[in-house]
């Protein structure tokens, strides 16, 4: 679709259903990776860790991701289960933000996507001890080449630690750039997954 117009967007009631036509638009016009999303969660000392993911699925459910549980952000989000994620298309001048609770999906579903990923990705989550200390490059590349040996002529199956995530959103806030920055922006409230949404209008 064509780029929505400020009143378009400012009157949508369903905030997936606006953010799946965004999504499909930066689809078209994004370069790399434009289901790419910074997804924020706090250490044990409250202070806040970002980082980019990929969205590996975005419903009525909420916003899904995949990680190793032991990295840094698996644990802070096995400690805090609520985290904040940034949708930003820079070519389409626009961005989502959502804020909610985060939820583990089922062993299913992590064995369902594992199964997708590149042979050579998978292996790479079996090396990858991930935000742990590495001495050296050349260790990840041992690593690697033993579970390549490892995993000769079988199926690589999914570790326990990599696992799936659903962010799902009590706040979901669409912004569309404006000149002289007076800038669209929208957000979508609620109290819990089955409350209806609650439309506002913010100030730029």
């Amino acid at each position: 679709m064509n780029a929505l117009s400020s009143g378009d967007f400012t009157q949508a009631d369903d905030p997936f259903a606006l953010f799946a036509l965004w999504l499909a638009d930066a689809a078209k016009r994004e370069v790399n990776d434009p289901d790419a999303m910074i997804l924020a969660s706090v250490d044990p000392d409250g202070l806040p860790n970002a980082r980019a993911v990929l969205c590996k699925g975005a419903d009525a459910r909420g916003f899904v991701f995949y990680t190793n549980a032991e990295s840094a952000k698996g644990r802070e989000l096995a400690a805090t289960p609520k985290a904040a994620a940034l949708f930003h298309w820079k070519s389409l001048r626009r961005q989502v933000r959502v804020r909610g609770a985060v939820t583990p999906m089922t062993e299913a579903e992590a064995d369902a996507y594992f199964a997708t990923r590149a042979r050579d990705s998978r292996i790479g989550a079996w090396a990858s001890q991930q935000s742990r200390v590495l001495e050296s490059r050349a260790r990840l590349e041992q690593a690697v080449a033993d579970f390549t040996v490892k995993f000769v002529d079988q199926d690589v199956p999914r570790p326990d630690y990599w696992r799936g995530y659903r962010l799902s959103p009590v706040e979901i806030e669409f912004w569309q750039d404006g000149k002289f920055r007076l800038h669209d922006r929208v957000r979508f409230e609620r109290s819990g997954d089955a409350a209806p949404w609650r439309r506002q209008r913010l100030y730029p």
